[in-house]
């Protein structure tokens, strides 16, 4: 009697415990936990979404999780992630804050009081989105470093350039530049070193009269 009452008493305890991931086994998506002074064998962690929709954001070593056991069994227990620790604590205590925290140390977070989504990246990294379209319908959009494009530019409204702009010719040659329409300058227009305002005109003489058109 007292033998099942220790074996009722220890399934008990089982059904649910605390641990901490001590083995991982990524490509058959296993974990052994430890549990007090105890190792669980290989048992699969929980996730997110596993049917038509799939996601992957396996635990790391030292993760606390909780072990759920039916009927008490380690043997056929699930992995719940995770827990907080003071090894581990939370990206950030605000209420309104939906935030992950990378190893690499990149954050992503939104913030439901201002509408704000950012992300703080380390440097060298990359953001790549596969063939298709990007759409933005902000009001304004700021790039505060370079911007390269590889093709075309085309703007439908019109374009304000306030630190100068550089045109070369491409390697087919042809023109640098074409214009339908006309050109207006508000100083002048050098071609060549000849200044379009400044330069002279000869065949002209001195007095009231105009002189014809440059050439």
């Amino acid at each position: 009697m007292t033998a099942d009452l220790s074996e009722l008493l220890r399934l008990l305890l089982n059904l649910i415990r605390f641990g901490t991931i001590a083995d991982i086994d990524y490509d058959i998506q296993r974990v052994r936990v430890r549990v007090g002074g105890n190792l669980t064998t290989w048992r699969p962690w929980i996730t997110l979404r596993a049917g038509d929709a799939q996601s992957w954001f396996p635990p790391s070593l030292g993760e606390q999780v909780i072990v759920l056991s039916p009927e008490g069994e380690l043997t056929n227990a699930v992995i719940l992630l995770a827990l907080y620790s003071d090894k581990s604590g939370p990206p950030s205590t605000n209420p309104a804050h939906h935030t992950t925290r990378y190893v690499d140390g990149t954050v992503v977070q939104y913030d439901s009081t201002t509408h704000t989504l950012s992300a703080t990246l380390p440097d060298g990294t990359s953001i790549t989105v596969a063939p298709g379209k990007v759409t933005s319908n902000a009001e304004d959009t700021e790039c505060t470093g370079n911007l390269l494009v590889q093709k075309n530019l085309i703007v439908n409204g019109s374009a304000a350039l306030n630190g100068g702009m550089n045109v070369k010719a491409g390697k087919e040659g042809g023109p640098a530049a074409m214009v339908q329409g006309v050109i207006q300058a508000t100083v002048d227009m050098i071609a060549n070193s000849i200044s379009l305002v400044k330069h002279p005109h000869g065949g002209v003489k001195k007095g009231d009269d105009d002189s014809g058109g440059p050439k």
